[in-house]
């Protein structure tokens, strides 16, 4: 059943890809069911689980499972509901805070919250570092 491209018009052409599209769809979700068959009577004929062969790393079952929550840094003074954490984007109440005069992003801290500059821990490694091969 061979097919000359080149006596098809572009609407049969179209056609065609929709047809073929759909098919190759069919074909590999078929495929993909087989397999998961073969795989499910392989690890029920070993009485194993998938998570038996393929365990998660750490013990963690989902990507967000290991995330920890941040507690929120900054406070909106108008809005005392608006917290920020101090990661990511600037929020915009924050952002309009720190265009009134005499607002620092310091005077928005929440009590016991400190501001840490960026890179001081870096520098503090470097540091630490020179330290060592000077006294070598």
């Amino acid at each position: 059943m061979a097919i000359d491209l080149k006596t098809l018009s572009p609407k049969e052409l179209q056609s065609l890809i929709v047809n073929a599209e759909a098919q190759m769809q069919e074909a590999k979700s078929s495929q993909i069911q087989n397999i998961r068959q073969k795989i499910d009577a392989l690890l029920n004929s070993a009485g194993l689980t998938l998570a038996d062969v393929y365990p998660t790393r750490g013990g963690r079952v989902g990507a967000k499972a290991g995330k920890r929550t941040v507690a929120p840094k900054y406070r909106n003074p108008e809005d005392p509901s608006q917290t920020w954490t101090g990661r990511g984007k600037r929020p915009l109440w924050f952002v309009a805070a720190l265009k009134k005069r005499g607002v620092t992003a310091e005077s928005l801290l929440i009590d016991g919250a400190s501001v840490k500059k960026a890179g001081s821990a870096k520098k503090a490694a470097r540091k630490a570092t020179r330290r060592k091969v000077k006294h070598r």
